[in-house]
């Protein structure tokens, strides 16, 4: 109903009593009278006639002289200061039910004879909504007259638009009123918008409350509880936005376990009051953790919580009761079937909350195509291969998912079981007396599903989703079963003891979660575990599992602590105690070949018969492409590759072992129709053979296949490990955008910033991440250490390009000072390769330090020096050239020296080495050897053949290191057509021009073989000026790109003539 002009024109004219009456009138309202207490207010009942309106609770409506002028902001603190808060809020609370305003509407006090143009620009119109407290800015809208937004707020005051939002409450009637205040969300995308602003709210106010508490306060308490029953390291508030804290936890938990709460309330009883008191009472009983938390907020006396704290709790309630709940549910219902509504919910409130978040635990929905695979595919394998007709419906097969998250998995299974239901329920309802859905939920579904989830928010979403399923399915709540969804740390095994009331809830949840881990005959463990490098999961109990994975691996760094490694192993465990059942993950795909994962592959082989690989690849940062060349994406947003693991045990691992692999490449799109076309049954599995194959590179069971052919031959050779005495990792910043720069200059400057007071400023912190991180603590090694300007050096950062390094072995975060204090005179050189690569194996050299990816685009690489310098424990640099010595063992020479008879000098080793390793034959013909270890060396008795290798060795080095005279030798030039700038979206290759931007500079005469060179999975020509991105080239980098086009050119023509001179593989 639209307000006119002439309609307001009648407010601000006249007295109290007859503005009062003509606002009335506007609104169609049956009821104005005085407040019966003598208050200044007068009370507009809104209702559909005067006997209603009785029993419904009054808008009060104010008339003060302070706003006939002023500013907004000056009027708000007008309204939130002391004598404000004693007369409204007194007013306020001082009534009973009925009599309880449920919003003040305030007008100036000055009557206005000549209308709406006598107060323009100064008087305002103040819209008050009381919360718990006091009176908040946040809660006081105020409006100048000529505001076409006073005239929308005031129509939405209005009897036909307020009728159906008069909601029932036991002793009266009360209009809800906060969707003037609060723009009703129509969609779940923008509620879940809204409430990410309000939570972030709640988790500031937080710290805030917690602070002013004793040591014995609520905040005290409950993070105490989290600390001793979930999380031991949980903080208040987290040192970065990646990791959560228990602000982040508890400010979730209110926000989704406040929105469960109203899509429940609202779907027993649109018309029922929804507050902070008997918001508990709301949430459905599958749920008696979240209804006990929340029980236990609504009987906190707002003093207690916090004024900030309950205001921002306050505006939630808002924000909910102003949405458009109806709309939203449609839109939920709408979408379900076609799509998971909840977790699209989840994904756009984490995104407005705080995007990384997601990155910390693997916090990604899991696309429905992969997990209606492996649903399906388990179905599958519980009838055919353990003789259960009903499949996942079988009240036998106990199902867990032990990383639940928001529950995508379990939806899935409950949706398979109701369909099936539906088409044979005599078959599933055998032997129960209610033979309706309702009783088969709660005999035999709810006691034998269960999921574990750490984290509070996707814990409350994983109830909200299936509950909601089961809702809209017609399950009765009313029989008190709860949903076996449990708050818990599926990785730790110990028994909770709870001392308080808090822990006593908390630890029931682990208690109940720890007597299925431990007791319940679990048949099938499915899902999507985490992926967490630095994983915070260190108890005991898994740490020691996770030992027959790591034994006798004899290696310096595991890498098996990732969270999904730890899952598996759980769930390995699990069905192990079990006896016979299904393992089916998706996870991380680099257990499948990593060289550290061989003793967990051997294991899974030992406990498993069957093991099915469907390896989804999808590895952005090995730049995975298909077979045949094409793009290959992720099935998910993430860089790291992910497979599908099936692993079956019959009971006393009676059948055959097998381990069968498929591979899915290709576009998203295309990997979700094939996921959704097939199961286990329709995919064609190939069988991988002799993967418990003993050779001197180990024995590996690799999941994926390998060809092991000239594998003795290879054995035959030395291993560089066995040749070289001192190696070890490249350096690893952890930081390269503070350590590294193209400019010495530059990074000075930003260095001593870093140690200034302006490194400790918020903006600085934020773009270069000082902060702490699990595995790197910037903020204590600033505070450890000092500048010192020796400590700039130049490093090897990717082939053929060296930028400055500020190097110090107290504040670096992985120096490998091992191996780089041999790398700081000036005549040195060393050997980079890898240990494992996924790309083509490749090898360097440097005079220089060397970062950890100066040659390994996706793995790490080691350096081997040739000459060891005497040890310089103190890093100084006063070291004297004739006290070197080769970096070769005296085995190693000794062979060498038996082999050609006599000792070649150490230069001529190196360069011998560097040569074989440039042949295209060997590399190929051990391609699949060099990926899994370090490259192997055969030395030939062919003296003539040694001197020739070792000559092309040395120029290849020469090149390399760019000292070369043959790079004078120029085969381009630069065309300079603007400001030599590189673009965004270059460089770009064109019959033998390489564009740096669309204005026509450019490299000419670039010969394509040059241009497709890699050297450890980086295309140089086209890396080196992709990392350039906005810089404007000088003359000397022009004369530097000009040269590595040269050296590429001549690595082509010597890597053919080393294989030339080379008669045959094996060499002799």
């Amino acid at each position: 109903m639209p307000i006119t002009t002439a309609q307001l024109k009648t407010i601000v004219t006249g007295d109290e009593s007859a503005r009062a009456e003509s606002l009335r009138t506007i609104l169609n309202y049956p009821v104005l009278e005085r407040d019966s207490q003598g208050s200044r207010f007068w009370y507009l009942r809104p209702g559909d006639n005067p006997e209603d309106a009785s029993e419904t609770c009054p808008i009060a409506v104010g008339f003060y002289q302070e706003l006939n002028r002023g500013t907004d902001q000056e009027i708000k603190q007008f309204l939130t200061s002391e004598p404000q808060q004693q007369e409204i809020y007194g007013h306020y609370i001082g009534r009973i039910a009925e009599d309880q305003p449920v919003m003040y509407l305030l007008f100036p006090s000055s009557p206005f004879e000549g209308g709406l143009g006598g107060i323009k620009n100064q008087a305002r119109v103040a819209f008050i909504l009381p919360t718990e407290g006091g009176l908040r800015q946040r809660g006081i809208q105020t409006f100048a007259f000529e505001d076409e937004d006073l005239r929308a707020r005031l129509a939405r005051l209005h009897r036909d638009e307020l009728a159906d939002k008069i909601l029932e409450k036991a002793l009266n009637l009360i209009p809800q009123v906060d969707w003037i205040f609060y723009k009703p969300a129509e969609t779940a995308q923008e509620l879940a918008h809204e409430l990410a602003a309000v939570t972030q709210r709640i988790e500031r106010a937080i710290p805030d409350v917690y602070s002013q508490e004793n040591q014995g306060g609520y905040l005290h308490k409950l993070l105490e509880s989290f600390q001793k029953e979930l999380l031991p390291n949980l903080k208040l508030i987290s040192d970065n936005q990646k990791d959560y804290s228990f602000s982040d936890i508890y400010a979730q938990t209110i926000a989704y376990g406040l929105f469960t709460a109203r899509v429940f309330s609202y779907v027993k009883n649109p018309k029922r009051d929804f507050n902070r008191y008997h918001t508990w009472q709301e949430l459905p009983e599958t749920n008696p953790f979240l209804r006990q938390l929340f029980k236990d907020v609504s009987q906190r006396p707002a003093a207690e919580l916090g004024d900030e704290l309950i205001d921002s709790i306050g505006e939630a309630f808002g924000i909910l009761r102003a949405a458009k709940m109806e709309a939203i549910l449609t839109d939920f219902r709408n979408k379900m079937n076609r799509e998971d509504i909840v977790i699209r919910f989840y994904e756009d409130f984490l995104a407005a909350y705080k995007p990384q978040m997601r990155e910390k635990r693997g916090v990604y929905y899991t696309p429905e195509p992969v997990v209606s695979y492996i649903v399906r595919s388990v179905d599958e394998l519980i009838k055919d291969k353990f003789n259960k007709p009903l499949g996942i419906a079988d009240p036998e097969v106990m199902i867990l998912d032990p990383a639940c998250g928001t529950g995508t998995f379990l939806l899935w299974v409950f949706q398979l079981i109701h369909k099936r239901f539906e088409e044979n329920p005599k078959a599933l309802t055998k032997g129960l007396a209610d033979k309706s859905w309702s009783g088969y939920v709660s005999e035999r579904l709810l006691p034998r599903i269960f999921g574990f989830e750490l984290l509070m928010a996707p814990y409350a979403i994983c109830h909200l989703k299936l509950g909601l399923f089961l809702e809209e399915t017609g399950y009765q709540f009313e029989s008190g079963k709860r949903l076996g969804v449990y708050l818990t740390n599926t990785l730790d095994d110990s028994v909770k003891k709870s001392e308080t009331l808090l822990e006593e809830f908390i630890a029931e949840e682990s208690n109940q979660a720890a007597e299925i881990k431990k007791d319940k005959p679990v048949m099938v463990i499915l899902g999507n575990p985490p992926y967490s490098v630095s994983s915070e999961n260190q108890g005991e109990w898994i740490r020691n599992l996770l030992q027959d994975y790591k034994k006798d691996l004899n290696e310096k760094k595991m890498n098996l602590d990732d969270d999904y490694i730890k899952f598996l192993r759980f769930a390995q465990w699990r069905i192990k105690e079990t006896g016979h059942g299904i393992l089916a993950f998706i996870s991380n795909n680099g257990y499948l070949n990593g060289l550290t994962h061989r003793r967990m592959r051997e294991s899974l082989t030992e406990d498993f018969d069957e093991i099915f690989i469907l390896d989804l690849h999808g590895n952005s940062n090995k730049k995975e492409c298909t077979p045949k060349g094409y793009s290959d994406e992720n099935v998910f947003d993430i860089q790291q590759g992910v497979a599908i693991g099936i692993f079956t045990k019959s009971e006393n691992n009676v059948a055959k072992k097998q381990i069968k692999h498929h591979d899915f490449w290709g576009l998203r799109s295309l990997k979700y129709e094939r996921l959704i076309a097939e199961n286990i049954s329709k995919t064609k599995w190939s069988v991988l053979e002799d993967i418990a194959y003993k050779s001197c590179l180990g024995t590996f069971f690799f999941f994926a296949p390998k060809a092991f052919k000239n594998i003795e031959e290879y054995c035959k050779a030395l291993s560089i490990k066995n040749i070289f005495v001192v190696y070890q990792n490249g350096i690893k910043t952890d930081r390269d955008e503070l350590f590294f720069d193209f400019s010495k200059q530059l990074l000075e400057e930003r260095i001593q910033v870093f140690y200034s007071d302006e490194g400790l400023s918020e903006s600085f912190r934020k773009k270069y991440r000082v902060e702490k991180s699990s595995s790197y603590d910037l903020v204590s090694r600033r505070l450890s250490t000092f500048f010192n300007i020796a400590n700039f050096y130049q490093c090897l950062y990717r082939p053929f390009d060296k930028r400055w390094l500020y190097y110090s072995t107290g504040l670096t975060s992985r120096p490998a000072w091992q191996v780089m204090q041999h790398m700081l005179t000036e005549d040195c050189v060393g050997l980079i390769t890898t240990r494992q690569t996924c790309e083509d194996w490749d090898c360097l050299v440097t005079q220089n330090l060397c970062g950890h990816k100066s040659c390994a685009a996706y793995d790490i690489n080691s350096l081997f020096p040739l000459y060891l310098q005497p040890n310089n424990s103190d890093g100084q640099q006063s070291v004297l050239k004739e006290q070197r010595r080769p970096n070769f063992s005296p085995d190693f020479l000794k062979t060498l020296e038996t082999k050609l008879g006599y000792l070649p000098t150490p230069e001529a080793i190196f360069y011998y080495i560097y040569a074989i390793f440039h042949s295209p034959t060997y590399r190929s013909r051990y391609a699949e050897f060099l990926k899994i270890d370090f490259p192997r060396v055969p030395l030939t008795s062919n003296n003539n053949l040694f001197r020739q290798l070792a000559d092309y060795g040395g120029q290849l080095v020469q090149l390399h290191l760019m000292t070369s005279p043959v790079l004078d030798n120029l085969i381009t030039e630069f065309i300079e057509k603007s400001d030599k700038t590189v673009a965004a979206g270059h460089p770009k290759y064109n019959k033998g021009e390489v564009h740096i931007n669309t204005q026509g500079d450019c490299f000419k005469g670039v010969p394509e073989a040059v241009w497709n060179f890699y050297i450890g999975g980086y295309q140089v020509c086209q890396k080196w000026l992709k990392d350039r991105k906005g810089r404007t080239l000088s003359d000397e980098d022009i004369l530097h790109y000009h040269k590595i086009v040269v050296a590429l050119a001549e690595t082509i023509k010597l890597m053919q003539l080393i294989d030339a001179a080379i008669p045959g593989f094996p060499i002799k």
